[in-house]
């Protein structure tokens, strides 16, 4: 029964999520906030369905995966930053900075997975944790899947 449960309560998310997407097309930033909200739900709904979590652990694993993927987002908006639209605009010195800053980027986030990979065994079962990395890519490509099926919006799907 809660098999059911979860499986409606994430194919619901799923289905609700493009449709909002269309009302937010035509208000503005709250409205792309309830967007992401929701897309944030159909992502928690999604993982916690595919790990199989139990009450138990998702009490003790959403705070430690929730500050795993605060860090790992920083650590990406750092490293889009560091690249240039154009390369041209930059001088030789400059290119090499910002290549080595972004390999140096790059080798933090595998330190920061090898680090939060042991956190997680502490709260699920390796498999579990092989779970979530799949299942990760997984939701992604579905919601980008479902971006590019859109009618409209910009590259991102995310306009406003």
């Amino acid at each position: 029964m809660k098999y059911l449960l979860r499986t409606f309560l994430l194919l619901s998310m799923l289905v609700a999520w493009p449709l909002a997407g269309a009302q937010a097309q035509r208000g503005g930033g709250q409205q792309r906030q309830e967007r992401l909200s929701q897309l944030e739900s159909a992502r928690i709904a999604y993982l916690t369905e595919k790990i199989a979590l139990t009450p138990e652990q998702a009490q003790k694993f959403w705070p430690l995966y929730n500050e795993f993927t605060g860090k790992r987002r920083d650590l990406n908006l750092r490293l889009r930053r560091l690249r240039p639209n154009q390369a041209d605009g930059l001088t030789d010195q400059q290119l090499r900075d910002n290549l080595n800053q972004s390999f140096t980027l790059r080798q933090q986030e595998i330190s920061l997975e090898k680090e939060y990979f042991d956190k997680l065994q502490r709260v699920i079962s390796v498999r579990q944790v092989g779970n979530l990395f799949l299942a990760e890519r997984q939701f992604t490509r579905e919601v980008l899947r479902r971006v590019a099926s859109r009618p409209s919006g910009g590259p991102d799907g995310l306009d406003d």
